[in-house]
Parts: C-alpha cells; structure tokens; sequence
C-alpha cells in the first residue's frame, strides 16, 4: 500500500491510538503494528478484557504499553450487564480519548461500534478470519453495522472481497495481511533439520507431514456439527493415504482452545484411533512451534474456514502446503508452491498427498518449498503488512 501527502502529513503529529481485543492471550499478531505506531512516536493504550493473566497482556506489558482493563468484558447476553458494561466502556474510551479506535475480532468490533457512537474518533476495524462472515444471520447484521466503520482492513484479499460485496468501497477496504515474520521464520538449518527429525524417529527416507492448528469446537452457527480447521478430513484422508506407505509421518500439532475445543479433540482421537496408530503424533502443544517445521516436508492446511493460517508460516520455513480452498487459503500457495483442493473432500485431499508424496521421491519437492519461501517474502512478511497498517490508521485521522 502506498502512503500519501495525507498520511505523511498525519504522522508529524502524533496520534494517540487505542487497541481493543476481546482476548488478554490471543491476537499476538496485533503486536507487530503496536510496534511501527510507536517506532513512529505515536502512543498506544491497549483496552483488554478484565484479568491478569494472558500472552498478550505480558507482552504489552514488557513493551511498556499501558494497558486499561475493559469494564465490558465482550460477551453480548440479554442481561442488564450487557448494557452497564457497554456503557463503562464508553466512559472509558472518554477518558482514554483516541484519535484512532482500532479493533480486531468481531467481538471486539460489536462493542466498539456501539460503545464509540457520536464519539469523535476515527474508527478502524482489522479483520482477522471470515468465519463469522458464514453464517447468513450475521453477514446481513454486519452489511448494516460494518457503515459504522471508517475504514475495514481485510486481513486478506478474500475478507476485502467479502465487505466491498456488502457494499463498501474498494477505498475504505484495503487488504492487509497479518504476515509472518520471515527474519524469524526461515528454513532450517540441515543441523536444526536433522535435530527435529531424529525427535520424531524420522530417517531421511521418512516423508513427514505436519498440521499446526488449535482445535475448535462446533460452532452452532457456521458449519454445524464440525471443527472448523478440519482435522477430521485430513485424518480420513491419511487413514487411507498410509495404507500404502506405513512409513509415513504425521505430526498433528495443536490442543483444543478452550474446554469445548479440548472435548472436540477427544472425540477426533477415539473416531480415528489416532493412539492407536503408529503413523501418527498428535501433541497439545510445543516449546518451539519451528521445530515442527523444520522436520516436516510437507505442511497441510484443511481448513473449512480460514484465513491465510498457519501456511504461511510453513511457507516462510521453506515448507509447502497442501490447503483448501477454504476463505484466504488459496491466496498462499501457487501451482509451483503447493496443491489446492476442495474443502471438505477427503479424497482430493489424498491425490495431493499422494502427489506430494511422489514429488518427495524425486526431490521436486525441496524446490517448492524454496518458491513458498519466496512467495512469503513477497506477500507476506510482517514488517510491511505492519507498516501498511500504520499507514491506514494515520490516514484515517487525516
């Protein structure tokens, strides 16, 4: 994204800039943009839900970033509640006093709308998935509420599609991915290679497939009855894929996200009797999540609903993927990088392991990942997506 006379004019002032989440522990992708704002001298105030705890809080913290704790704690019931903890958090963006409101996840943009009417502030909504986009009841809510934004961030080309087809302006809708950061996502090293590998028992002949994503319960409003990353899909998929090659390697990554999401995971172990089989290593969590890609040759993505997700981390490892054509998945990867498949399609996804797999043994696919890798650098890297962001939110005051 270019920046303007506009926005350079903005930024000789600085800006005072709140941050409003729903979550003290995720959306740690937010802290590479409270970063450029404040390398550009701007001051920023973090509103979060009320608590101690959480990764996001901690790293607000050790960057010196004052953070509020919000009087609304961003769960909307028919309660009285609702209503006091909307209006305390008025009184607080009053005292905060923004030039920019700045949100992300839907949530979070709910009370931020309603709590910010008639308050003079630019307001600036980023989005980070469009799964809330796929249920039908609030796509229509949102193609009115999303007028009370003055400028939506598409956290990718698919999600800036989505509000311009609701109506908005390609000019109020830039996409802006989250990125990833390529100076810290970079393909191993054959000793870090080789270290990861040998944890997991996998000689140079082993083809290893790995999956990075937390696991999330049904949602009752969009794709009922099933987890949105698509575990269950790429588990048949490889039931049937290591019929043939019992020396293959599957690393699932990721525990479920909340108590209802851990229950989910339960259950995808005993239909899959994922303990029982050999083929398959399936941990809640990791010290280093690049260790996982540093031993896998192949990342995949199944997802039912996403974003750009986790291959693009792979991407920037050198991994190529294997993602569906789910949301902003396809914006990834390119036919030399990696495989598209239909979403949901247990089949498909097999012929592209089974692709992969035979790109594996002729060494085609070390070459793919190496034009991942450069794919990720051109479109993804995290300080220029940060910079862009910045940009808007300057621009949006001017």
């Amino acid at each position: 994204m270019k920046r303007d006379d506009t926005a350079a004019r903005t930024r000789s002032k600085p800006l005072r800039v709140a941050l409003v989440l729903k979550t003290a522990e995720g959306g740690r992708w937010t802290l590479p943009h409270v970063d450029e704002l404040r390398a550009r001298g701007h001051e920023v105030v973090a509103v979060l839900p009320p608590g101690s705890e959480g990764r996001l809080r901690k790293a607000l913290h050790d960057r010196g970033v004052d953070v509020v704790q919000s009087a609304f704690d961003f769960r909307f019931r028919p309660a009285l509640k609702t209503l006091t903890g909307l209006l305390g958090l008025r009184r607080q963006l009053k005292t905060v006093a923004p030039d920019v409101l700045h949100y992300h996840l839907y949530a979070s943009a709910l009370a931020c709308r309603i709590a910010a009417l008639g308050l003079d502030v630019a307001k600036v909504h980023m989005v980070p998935g469009p799964l809330f986009l796929e249920s039908p009841l609030i796509r229509q809510v949102e193609r009115l509420l999303c007028r009370l934004d003055d400028v939506t961030i598409g956290g990718s080309e698919h999600i800036a599609t989505l509000y311009r087809a609701m109506g908005l302006s390609p000019e109020r809708t830039p996409a802006i991915p989250y990125g990833v950061d390529t100076d810290d996502f970079t393909p191993p090293s054959p000793a870090h290679r080789a270290a990861a590998r040998d944890a997991l028992c996998a000689g140079d002949d082993t083809f290893v497939v790995c999956m990075v994503a937390y696991v999330y319960a049904p949602k009752r409003l969009t794709h009922r009855g099933r987890g949105v990353k698509g575990h269950d899909v790429l588990l048949e998929a490889w039931q049937e894929f290591v019929r043939d090659r019992p020396d293959a390697k599957l690393v699932m990554l990721g525990g479920g996200f909340d108590a209802a999401g851990a229950a989910h995971k339960r259950e995808l172990l005993e239909r899959f009797d994922v303990t029982g089989d050999p083929t398959i290593e399936w941990h809640d969590s990791a010290l280093d999540v690049r260790d996982c890609y540093a031993a896998a040759d192949l990342s995949v993505s199944p997802s039912l609903s996403e974003n750009h997700g986790a291959a693009v981390e792979a991407a920037a490892m050198g991994v190529p993927s294997i993602v569906s054509d789910a949301g902003a998945l396809p914006e990834v990867v390119d036919p030399a990088s990696g495989w598209c498949v239909p979403a949901d399609d247990p089949p498909a996804l097999l012929g592209a392991l089974r692709r992969a797999h035979a790109d594996f043994l002729t060494g085609a696919l070390k070459r793919r990942g190496e034009l991942a890798r450069d794919r990720a650098e051109r479109l993804f890297a995290q300080r220029p997506a940060a910079r862009a962001v910045a940009d808007v939110l300057e621009k949006a005051v001017g």
